[in-house]
């Protein structure tokens, strides 16, 4: 048993946050917390064909964007079959400054607008729906500097062709807080991504994951011109191989990371995750 904090084990400690259970198993953090809320957020709903329309004013809401504002854009299927974009996220400012600055994405037709003031509690479990629990998943994911024209339209055009209504396409807001903590400070990599693209495949039946699987690995190729590369580690799956991990973290942290395993897991006990080896068999 082992404490990890910048006085104790600074090493581990570093490669615990982004390396994660590749170290050992946490049995308890410490937090420091942050009063947050209530907060302006929700759900914005809007017809499929506004899509590339309302992605340009996203780009130009999340761009110019504070802090307090996070939002992702989605391309997904409502539980009547209808195909839509939406808007999911929140400001956690002051109310009155929260609804000058989502003015612009509240504007036009909407077939559903549920952005309001509520806890941020409330807010955490607004995405539960679009992943319910039981589905068989394949996601890929990478992040991008920038957001595109070419890339937004991409989307806009693929989704309709999606195979399975749970499915959906996502691209998460990047930047702010995450961006201005420092490359080494600690494992996670990529800091100076604006966004994250997911391709999110879920369907029921075990007959269909050669097709879902397909479709979410020729979007993603498709995709893959306008973004940078690099990967968030919790959208990887198990069997990218270990460019993709390298990909994750960079060759100079994974080197790191695996020096590290090798001092605290040199037979590879956990090994059920995104797998560093151990550098003695890297």
């Amino acid at each position: 048993m082992l404490t990890a904090s910048a006085e104790e084990h600074p090493e581990l400690f570093w490669g615990l946050r982004g390396g994660g259970g590749n170290f050992g198993i946490a049995t308890s953090f410490e937090y420091r917390l942050h009063e947050l809320g209530p907060v302006l957020g929700g759900m914005l709903i809007y017809p499929l064909a506004r899509a590339k329309e309302v992605f340009h004013v996203y780009r130009d809401v999340t761009s110019a964007a504070p802090d307090e504002v996070n939002l992702d854009f989605a391309l997904a299927t409502l539980p009547d079959g209808t195909q839509v974009a939406g808007i999911l996220g929140c400001y956690a400012g002051p109310i009155p400054e929260g609804e000058r600055l989502m003015a612009p994405l509240r504007s036009g037709s909407l077939l559903v607008d549920e952005f309001g003031t509520m806890p941020y509690t409330a807010l955490q479990s607004l995405a539960e729906n679009l992943n319910p629990p039981g589905m068989r998943n394949y996601w890929k994911s990478d992040y991008s500097t920038e957001l595109s024209d070419d890339a937004m339209d991409l989307l806009v055009e693929e989704y309709p062709s999606v195979p399975a209504p749970f499915s959906h396409l996502v691209i998460e807001q990047m930047g702010g807080a995450v961006s201005r903590i420092g490359e080494e400070e600690t494992a996670v990599s990529h800091r100076d991504a604006l966004y994250n693209a997911i391709i999110v495949g879920m369907w029921t039946e075990p007959a269909e994951d050669e097709r879902l699987i397909s479709w979410v690995r020729r979007v993603w190729e498709a995709l893959r011109p306008f973004t940078s590369g690099g990967v968030y580690v919790n959208y990887q799956m198990g069997d990218e191989g270990g460019d993709r991990l390298r990909a994750a973290y960079g060759p100079d942290k994974y080197e790191r990371l695996a020096v590290l395993k090798k001092e605290y897991d040199p037979d590879n006990l956990f090994r059920l995750n995104q797998n560093i080896r151990p550098a003695a068999t890297a």
